[in-house]
């Protein structure tokens, strides 16, 4: 996925003007909060949004890596850039995130153009990184280092919902995945930290959070020290908890959990919570034992289908998303169906799917029992044509029902319409006002009588 960074009402200009600037995001949405920290440290320095890529004097790529389609992709577009600066000397290229982190020296030397690589870790430095480009230096900063606080200067993408980063990094060690080696070790903020930046968020009118983490569930125990609840740990529950009184935030999310770490505790805290909204997302990768074990996950089928029990139990009108890999290394046709089994035992409301990408730097991408590209496109696509039949066969559980909307634009795609998400996470597209009433504003709280369902998205009307 590639967002671009786009206009919105924050955007002001705190220096002398320094140019203009363009950032295009590759990949995640953490991916997608450090862009938003990035562009707010360059309009503090004096730096204003291009008009249009071609025409900026700063081109930033924040990168992703967890396939090579996205990997390929960056590397077109820093040549597009890099014929663009023989005629522009003064043009800046920067490549931050996942890639960068990855790629490093190897990156300077296929593309000198390139005046900055900088890792994930590095992106609250990116003033200081950019005074030593100014002074004439090509930069590397892919250094592991501990994150620095840095929470007044994102520049949002919407002004509804907001994201916020509560741990950087992953301690995991999955055999097909290079995030560990490219985000660094897991560092949680302080719940203080966490707690002022949604305040200082609320302040401004947002009314909807997510919580970010690479593996959310992990929060805390990086924090040995710290004793904040009775059992003397600090983790999602506790936080949740800790945040919920936030006067002006009417939902909160999270994003990404790891079924290694997600507890019946935490399920019941977001049960009693009702700013928690009744949405997990919590990729299980695999249907079969054997290649969650080879992945190297840390839990079985089973101990999965326990915490999806356990929700539905709790929290019945609940949607559960996850991620699926197929065609790992070595999955047979059998191994294959068991995960296309699970899609069908769960009843997922979506889940996003890949074909196994070999990573540099990950195991699995040394063993000798790769899959064929037409093996990986077949069970792709069968996967595919299963999700969406699934998503649509849930939707018809909000046939004719009364959905509660948080607004949060004009649908870019029809302007008479306005769009937004049920507490569920599922997009809802509805007409401006109905016959008797004005158009809704932009993080008001609205009821929508769904009468049309797709596979991943409604429509209804405005009551």
């Amino acid at each position: 996925m590639t967002t671009t960074i786009a206009p919105t009402k924050q955007s002001k200009s705190f220096r002398s003007h320094r140019g203009s600037y363009w950032i295009t995001t590759f990949g995640c949405q953490m991916n997608k909060a450090d862009s938003e920290r990035m562009s707010g440290i360059l309009q503090t320095m004096g730096y204003e949004l291009a008009e249009e890529e071609l025409k900026a004097d700063l081109i930033l790529y924040n990168t992703c890596t967890i396939r090579d389609n996205a990997e390929q992709k960056v590397y077109s577009y820093l040549g597009r850039q890099a014929r663009r600066k023989k005629s522009d000397p003064n043009l800046k290229i920067i490549v931050a995130g996942c890639l960068a982190q990855q790629e490093g020296e190897t990156l300077l030397r296929r593309v000198p153009e390139v005046d900055l690589v900088m890792g994930p870790q590095h992106a609250n430095r990116l003033e200081t990184l950019l005074n030593q480009v100014d002074n004439g230096h090509q930069v590397l900063a892919t250094d592991e280092q501990h994150i620095y606080e840095d929470i007044a200067t994102a520049r949002r993408e919407s002004t509804i919902c907001g994201w916020v980063n509560i741990i950087y990094g992953c301690n995991e060690r999955c055999t097909y995945c290079v995030v560990p080696s490219v985000r660094g070790k897991e560092q949680s903020r302080t719940p203080q930290a966490i707690k002022h930046e949604i305040e200082e968020l609320a302040r401004i009118g947002y009314k909807e959070i997510t919580l970010l983490g690479q593996n959310i569930d992990a929060y805390g125990r990086d924090f040995k020290a710290y004793e904040f609840n009775k059992s003397g740990k600090l983790t999602l529950s506790y936080l949740l908890e800790y945040i919920h009184g936030i006067e002006g935030i009417e939902r909160i999310r999270f994003a990404t959990s790891h079924p290694r770490y997600f507890t019946k505790e935490l399920i019941d805290v977001c049960a009693k919570l009702p700013k928690v909204c009744e949405h997990f997302h919590i990729p299980v990768q695999s249907g079969s034992n054997k290649i969650l074990k080879n992945m190297g996950r840390g839990y079985t089928v089973q101990t999965y289908k326990e915490i999806v029990n356990y929700i539905k139990q709790i929290m019945p009108e609940s949607s559960i998303t996850s991620d699926a890999i197929v065609a790992f290394p070595g999955e047979t046709r059998d191994e294959f169906e068991e995960t296309l089994s699970l899609i069908e035992d769960v009843q997922f409301d979506l889940v996003n799917t890949a074909a196994y990408s070999p990573r540099p730097n990950t195991p699995a991408a040394l063993w000798p029992n790769q899959l064929p590209e037409t093996i990986k496109i077949d069970r792709l696509r069968e996967i595919n044509n299963l999700v969406e039949n699934t998503a649509k066969k849930r939707n018809l559980r909000y046939k004719d029902s009364l959905q509660e909307i948080l607004v949060e634009s004009i649908n870019s795609k029809d302007n008479s319409q306005l769009l937004g998400r049920t507490r569920t996470n599922r997009l809802t597209f509805f007409p401006k006002s109905s016959v008797d009433s004005k158009s809704p504003q932009p993080g008001e709280i609205v009821n929508i009588k769904i009468n049309e369902i797709r596979p991943f998205s409604l429509t209804g009307i405005l009551l």
